[in-house]
């Protein structure tokens, strides 16, 4: 124990020794430089002398890791004042002081209670102060000191990471910079080797190399080939004291990967390939895979395949699967056993990204030989035509032969074919066929004009097995031939003018035909032979399928010849030469001076313009309908009892008469003759009428004649407007038929024909509200004195 305090003490005297030496530092304070004078005066006769006092310390330094088995002895303070009898008192304050720093506060010594580690803290900055025990006055005033500890290689260099990766293109050269590491030592790097750090590579030689003052790791051989190796796990050792015997050290690990280059070609691992494929294979069938094999990866070992040349380069196709870069051998087109059994194709694969810095090693691409066999199949007939187009007459016979379809077996063999109609496409059964040569023949008459094209389907089936068979369409066109006559394109009817002149058009006609002349059509228009010289009309040909009816003669009379009919001859220009008559209607009307038709005969006075047979005979039902219900009820009024026909001076009387025309009321019992319609000059004679005053009270009121009036409608407009005006004219109480339907009235039957259907009274009252016009039968039959009993 002695010895090492000994030692400790004689370390410490060196260290102090050497410090104080240095002529940076100054070791006493500030207080130590004071004088402190003493003695009497000059005037007290005494001697003055000096006396220097100050602490003895200010600065120390401390090991740290001690590991003896006492505290560590650090330094002493001291003054000067201290004679060593016990009356001073030392205290330490500051970082430590009492529980790192402990003194003596007799002596002043102090030591380290605890172990200190560099690395947690590097020095400590405290306070001393000296006390007179007895007076507690501070003999010396407060100083600062610091305690350093002074470094020991206790702390190993430690890397930043514990693992480390890396990559570098492979076939780099020699000292291409891989990465770099790092290691940092906690010890005090101005204080000895203790943080010096080299580095050295432990595992990985020969294949790289570490820089050991930078840490850089570098390529150490050339050409490393990832296809050889592609990791590489290499470790690297860090160590202090400059890498001397007794300095510690770390380690780390990098892992190193060589990356792909293009430095490898495609090679096919053999020379030939054998594919086969059926002929009817059809175009896109895939035969089979070949693959040239790339040791590198990635875009570096994508293949492109191609045919670069053999006979079968035109029948085949190779493409290239991205996914696996295998070469898909298809077929492109049809093949053919009978023509070409075996194929060769020469295929090449080629890299698609070469690097321009390996292409002295050799050519990036590889060739291989293919041979493909076509297998031989039982294939169904071949026809010498995708289809086949046959014309024939329309006039062709029963039996015929109209064409043939020829067909054989494509296979070696050679069986022999039947044909046959497929007879959903002939439903009629107008074809039929030969089996054994395939002749098509005629078996009912044809006929262009209804059905001028027929689409059959012909079946070529293989005697010996007759799953195998074809069918190919055949178009049969029927040839025009000259069997239908011109007519006209329609019924022609048209009309002349009896004020028409010589010379004028009265109508153009047209003509049709069935046929189909290659040349097209060319119409001939003549009269009959009977009427070439007609004295009424004549026909001319536009020369353009169409021909003019003309007028020979002024005027023309319908009383004398109201309609003409004209017999007219139609040809055709093609062979043989077909013709037909066709006969044109001519009327005769009265036209105005523009030559627009008023009327054509005395039925058309009567008809409203465009009034149709139809119509026609259906007013006439009517009529005949009308006349049979009047026959019908007078008979049932002569079985009745006969009574008085007038009770009393107001008596309505029930008399159906049929006027054809609006008559007088009941008092006019005399029928209407349709015939004055007809006749105006008949209709304006003066008739005594029986429903007025006679004329010599009441003069009768003549209208203006009406022999130049031919229109029906408008004679009984003028006369219904006669009447109505007439102030003598009782209401008109009877049927009449005009054949002409105007517009109905807003008021009712008034007619008693009803009255027998009617059972109680009937109320009249209302008539005194349709106005002046119905005033009198408002009297007749409204009156109180009317017999409605």
């Amino acid at each position: 124990m002695r010895t090492y305090s000994f030692l400790t003490v004689l370390l410490w005297s060196c260290m102090f020794h050497a410090v104080h030496m240095m002529p940076s530092q100054k070791w006493t304070n500030k207080h130590s430089r004071r004088e402190r004078i003493t003695g009497l005066s000059e005037n007290g006769g005494k001697t003055l002398h000096r006396t220097k006092r100050g602490w003895m310390w200010n600065q120390f330094f401390l090991l740290e890791e001690y590991t003896g088995p006492d505290t560590q002895y650090v330094g002493k303070l001291h003054t000067d004042q201290d004679e060593g009898d016990g009356n001073l008192k030392y205290i330490l304050t500051g970082e430590g002081a009492g529980s790192l720093f402990v003194i003596d506060e007799n002596t002043g010594d102090i030591h380290a209670a605890k172990k200190l580690d560099r690395e947690e803290k590097s020095l400590y900055v405290l306070r001393a102060k000296a006390i007179d025990r007895k007076t507690g006055r501070q003999v010396e005033p407060e100083s600062e000191f610091i305690i350093k500890i002074h470094d020991i290689n206790d702390n190993e260099p430690k890397f930043t990471k514990d693992m480390y990766m890396a990559s570098i293109p492979e076939m780099s050269g020699v000292g291409t910079s891989v990465i770099q590491v790092t290691a940092t030592d906690a010890d005090d790097a101005s204080y000895g080797n203790s943080a010096k750090v080299v580095y050295s590579i432990l595992q990985g030689q020969p294949y790289f190399s570490v820089d050991p003052e930078t840490g850089i790791i570098k390529t150490a051989l050339p050409d490393m080939s990832r296809e050889n190796k592609e990791e590489y796990r290499v470790v690297i050792q860090a160590k202090d004291m400059g890498g001397q015997m007794g300095g510690l050290s770390g380690t780390t690990t990098v892992n190193i990967t060589l990356t792909d280059v293009n430095d490898n070609p495609p090679r096919f691992p053999q020379s030939t390939y054998q594919f086969s494929s059926p002929e009817s294979a059809p175009p896109g069938t895939p035969l089979g895979r070949i693959k040239a094999n790339d040791p590198d990866v990635g875009e570096n070992a994508e293949t492109e395949y191609s045919i670069s040349n053999g006979d079968g380069s035109d029948m085949f196709d190779i493409v290239t699967d991205k996914d696996t870069q295998e070469g898909i051998i298809t077929v492109k087109k049809w093949l053919d056993f009978e023509k070409k059994m075996l194929h060769t194709l020469r295929v090449e694969a080629t890299n698609t990204h070469p690097d321009p810095r390996f292409l002295q090693l050799g050519p990036f691409k590889d060739t291989a030989l293919v041979k493909i066999s076509v297998e031989d199949i039982d294939e169904p007939p071949v026809f010498s035509r995708a289809w086949y187009l046959i014309e024939v007459d329309e006039d062709a016979k029963e039996g015929s032969i109209i064409g043939q379809v020829v067909a054989q077996d494509p296979d070696i063999t050679k069986n022999a074919i039947k044909y046959s109609v497929d007879r959903h496409t002939d439903l009629d059964r107008i074809f039929n066929i030969y089996s054994g040569n395939g002749s098509l023949f005629i078996s009912k008459p044809l006929d262009r004009e209804e059905t001028p094209w027929h689409n059959i389907t012909v079946i070529a089936t293989e005697i010996n097995n007759p799953k195998q068979s074809s069918q190919i369409p055949v178009f049969i066109r029927i040839l025009d031939i000259n069997d239908h006559a011109p007519e006209f394109a329609k019924y022609y009817e048209t009309f002349v003018c009896e004020n028409a002149k010589a010379g004028q058009l009265i109508q153009t006609v047209s003509a049709v035909d069935k046929d189909e002349p290659p040349r097209g059509h060319k119409f001939f228009f003549e009269l009959v032979p009977e009427f070439t010289v007609h004295p009424n009309f004549s026909i001319v040909d536009n020369k353009d399928n169409t021909a003019g009816i003309m007028t020979r003669r002024n005027g023309y009379s319908r009383s004398k010849m109201s309609t003409y009919l004209l017999p007219i001859i139609i040809f055709d220009n093609d062979y043989p030469i077909q013709s037909s008559t066709g006969t044109l209607t001519i009327r005769v009307c009265a036209c105005d001076s523009r030559g627009n038709m008023q009327s054509c005969s005395a039925e058309a006075l009567l008809l409203p313009a465009g009034l149709s047979t139809g119509a026609l005979v259906a007013i006439l039902l009517c009529i005949i309908i009308l006349l049979v219900l009047v026959v019908l009820f007078t008979a049932l009024k002569r079985q009745r009892k006969k009574e008085p026909l007038i009770i009393s001076k107001d008596d309505v009387r029930d008399n159906i008469v049929t006027y054809n025309d609006e008559g007088g009321g009941e008092e006019d019992t005399q029928a209407f003759d349709i015939g004055t319609l007809r006749n105006p000059e008949v209709r304006e004679e003066s008739k005594m009428r029986r429903d007025v005053i006679p004329e010599t009270i009441f003069q009768i009121r003549r209208t203006a004649p009406l022999w130049e009036n031919i229109d029906v409608q408008d004679f009984i407009h003028r006369r219904l407007k006669e009447n109505d005006l007439d102030p003598a004219a009782p209401p008109y109480d009877s049927l009449a038929t005009y054949a002409y339907e105007g517009n109905d009235s807003i008021a009712n039957s008034l007619s008693s024909l009803e009255s027998l259907t009617t059972e109680g009274n009937q109320d009249y009252d209302y008539l005194s509200d349709w106005g002046p016009r119905f005033k009198k039968l408002a009297d007749m039959y409204g009156g109180e004195d009317s017999d409605r009993g």
